[in-house]
């Protein structure tokens, strides 16, 4: 049994989202009856598109960080826990046991939950985010001494995500124009169950008159607004944060133009591969309607690596603006202990959902990611001396000047704070109650799917230029 898991492991890891999505969707498109030349050419979009924004970003990604860890610097901040980042926390999820094994366990879980239709998520597609599960899982194990109480902690909050994703999957499909696909890591979906609550406090409040969205922008401004320039602004005002010490020498405004032109980069060539990201699902999609009509008209959608939406204007934005707000955040917050720093860069990953539901109103964007993500800061703070025991177990090393790790993108999560702190416990009622909630919150909304999705859509039109929005997107 070790030898199976391991193997899959290694598949995962030696092949990735641009090798395993492109055969999932081959064999999906050959189910639906697409011809072998369409099934084929399908694969070959997705594994094209997945690897071109993977290269795109990770040219990106080494710009801009060091402009981030030297605002982060600057800023004085002096606290106990070090963000390490997500991608050290996944190695920590993979390391463990417990997250071994319910790498098995969460694709037969997600596999059989899709095929019964308990939900129309194509989860399998996105097997590398499963870590967010096991880390959970891993630290309930970590403090009560009890395996399947850990398994029991990851097998429900892979049903809340995937109730989540379900939730905003056909807003996230429409405003990021990818036919029949949406989101799932946790980690970046869980958001947007504050999105769905807050945007119509927002629009009461007159924050869906603010005409702040790409489309507007660009309609307003001209050349000033397009994305790609927006991107030169956008990356100047980071590079300039990230320099305000040395503003006055060659190597500091060296680096701020870098990063500028970067920044517009992404802003130009993103569109393009998502463009043809999006061509890989156009015959599945045709010929899915033409299945699902025979079977019960099911609408259903395949699980995507939330780097496809990455570089959206609004979401990069919105992202990037993030970064500073959340660095004040962290100072300022009573009784936060945690240093955002590697995720900081995840944040464009974050906002996804509450792009989504907003439908790229900025202004609300801005205002959800601070306050959600403000108190994901707090279940960092609680969460840090568990998360550092089991990193610190698997053999991770503690950055000098830091007593506690945690992963800002991975653990600064409200709502599944409390599904874990409930099997944290223990204790059966809480355990219960957290999982009577699930199951209710499943029932509502499979009775009231179509008035719930078509809610969502009158919401997000409400948006100033919102018409305008979902036709450039």
């Amino acid at each position: 049994m070790d030898s199976i898991l391991i193997m899959m492991k290694t598949i995962i890891d030696n092949f990735g989202p641009a090798i395993i999505v492109p055969i999932i969707i081959f064999v999906i498109a050959r189910i639906f009856k697409v011809t072998t030349q369409k099934s084929f050419l399908s694969a070959v979009y997705a594994g094209v598109g997945l690897q071109g924004f993977t290269l795109i970003l990770n040219s990106f990604t080494p710009i801009i960080t060091p402009v981030i860890n030297q605002m982060v610097n600057s800023s004085g901040i002096h606290l106990p826990v070090f963000d390490v980042g997500w991608q050290a926390t996944a190695l920590v999820g993979f390391s463990t046991t417990a997250g071994m094994i319910y790498l098995g366990l969460g694709i037969a879980l997600q596999t059989i939950l899709f095929l019964v239709k308990w939900t129309n998520i194509f989860q399998p597609s996105d097997l590398w985010n499963n870590y967010s599960y096991m880390v959970w899982g891993a630290m309930v194990i970590g403090v009560t001494g009890n395996f399947v109480l850990g398994i029991a902690c990851m097998v429900l909050l892979n049903l809340y995500s995937l109730l989540i994703s379900e939730l905003v999957a056909k807003r996230w499909s429409t405003y990021y124009k990818y036919p029949n696909c949406t989101i799932i890591a946790m980690h970046n979906v869980e958001a947007s169950i504050f999105a769905v609550v807050a945007d119509p406090i927002y629009n009461m409040l007159g924050l869906n008159k603010v005409k702040l969205n790409p489309a507007y922008l660009q309609q307003k401004f001209g050349f000033l607004g397009e994305p790609m320039t927006l991107g030169l602004f956008l990356g100047a005002f980071i590079g300039i944060l990230g320099n305000i010490h040395d503003i006055f020498t060659m190597a500091a405004w060296g680096q701020i133009l870098k990063v500028a032109i970067a920044t517009s980069a992404i802003m130009a060539i993103f569109p393009k591969i998502a463009s043809m990201f999006a061509q890989a699902f156009a015959p599945i999609t045709e010929a899915a309607r033409v299945f699902m009509k025979k079977s019960g008209n099911r609408e259903w959608y395949i699980a995507v690596n939330d780097a496809v939406g990455y570089g959206e204007p609004a979401t990069l934005i919105s992202g990037l603006l993030l970064i500073p707000i959340m660095l004040v955040v962290a100072m300022i917050l009573p009784g936060n202990s945690v240093l955002p720093v590697v995720d900081l860069l995840a944040l464009p990953y974050m906002v996804q959902g509450l792009v989504a539901v907003h439908n790229g109103n900025i202004a609300k964007i801005l205002i959800s990611g601070t306050i959600w993500f403000g108190l994901g800061l707090y279940v960092c703070t609680y969460t840090a001396p568990l998360f550092t025991d089991m990193a610190v177990g698997v053999g991770v090393a503690i950055p000098a000047g830091a007593l506690l790790i945690t992963s800002f993108n991975i653990l600064g999560k409200p709502l599944i704070g409390l599904v874990f702190l409930a099997f944290l416990t223990a204790n059966p009622l809480f355990i219960g109650i957290a999982t009577g909630v699930y199951f209710v919150l499943w029932l509502l909304f499979r009775k009231n799917n179509s008035k719930i999705n078509d809610y969502l859509q009158k919401q997000a039109m409400k948006n100033a230029g919102a018409e305008n929005d979902e036709m450039a997107a």
